[in-house]
């Protein structure tokens, strides 16, 4: 089931999402619906808040890049109680950054390009590993979700001041995209 994508100004967005165990109810129909509604709104992460629920789970597919970026051909993962447990400042890259919850809006990032993440995957099989390049971008922004943050709380305090009137107009609903969405009415 394609589900809305809550965007900038819901309240779910800026909570820290929880753990979550096995038991949890209708998981793999979560994240069926989750792969759903990536797929439709043409994205390649999906972090559980961005659908209203304010738990550490998280669908990102690379995939739909591998023409660009072969070495990602076939990677389509899930993360779930994903942490970032480390970031090696040493080398970091300023990429350009949408994000499904902030439609029409890209601004210029800087991350780390390695990371060392700690996740479960489906089967709750536990990975802790170094990641870097362009996922390790992905899975930052993904994992910002997860603790309540946007990629626009990382540019600069002038670039958020020049977006400031955009983001107002995402709270109040005026915005076009072409996915489901879920707006925040004041």
């Amino acid at each position: 089931m394609i589900l809305p994508i809550y965007i900038f100004g819901q309240p779910v967005l800026r909570k820290v999402a929880e753990d979550i165990t096995p038991d949890y109810p209708q998981l793999k129909d979560l994240i069926g619906d989750m792969w759903e509604t990536l797929a439709e709104s043409e994205g390649i992460g999906l972090a559980a808040p961005q659908i209203g629920k304010p738990i550490r789970l998280v669908v990102i597919d690379l995939d739909v890049l591998s023409d660009d970026l072969p070495e990602y051909k076939g990677f389509k993962q899930v993360f779930i109680n994903a942490h970032i447990v480390e970031y090696d400042e040493s080398n970091t890259d300023v990429s350009e950054e949408g994000c499904l919850s902030i439609p029409a809006i890209h601004e210029k990032v800087t991350r780390p390009t390695r990371i060392h993440v700690e996740w479960d995957d489906e089967n709750f099989e536990h990975h802790d590993e170094w990641v870097e390049g362009y996922l390790a971008r992905v899975m930052q922004h993904e994992f910002d979700h997860l603790d309540g943050k946007m990629f626009v709380d990382r540019i600069s305090p002038l670039r958020k001041q020049l977006i400031k009137s955009k983001l107002r107009a995402l709270t109040q609903g005026r915005f076009r995209c072409g996915y489901k969405t879920k707006v925040a009415r004041k």
